[in-house]
């Protein structure tokens, strides 16, 4: 289920959604889901299961980002398109990972 949640999140943090005049991304409300699950994992089995759990979401969207496309036009934009949410949300799930918060 964290694993899902992350990628979908990833993923709709590249999507963005209007309330009216407010436009965020999908992220924004997907995201806080994540770290609902974390804790959850935390809490009920333990500091080492939610560190095997984040690192395993790390390394499936790192395989995700790793697959290439046969048009070298498509995997630049492609990567252009997830790179810039994803790098940023697995930065702050590490450095979240590191500091314990």
């Amino acid at each position: 289920m964290f694993v899902g949640l992350l990628i979908i999140s990833n993923i709709g943090a590249t999507k963005l959604i209007a309330f009216g005049p407010l436009i965020t991304d999908g992220g924004a409300f997907l995201f806080p889901l994540v770290y609902i699950a974390g804790d959850v994992i935390s809490e009920v089995y333990g500091f080492k299961a939610a560190r095997k759990a984040i690192l395993l979401g790390f390394g499936i969207v790192q395989i995700g980002l790793s697959l290439k496309s046969h048009d070298p036009s498509q995997r630049a934009n492609g990567f252009l398109t997830l790179a810039g949410g994803v790098i940023i949300t697995f930065a702050r799930e590490i450095l979240n990972l590191i500091t314990g918060g």
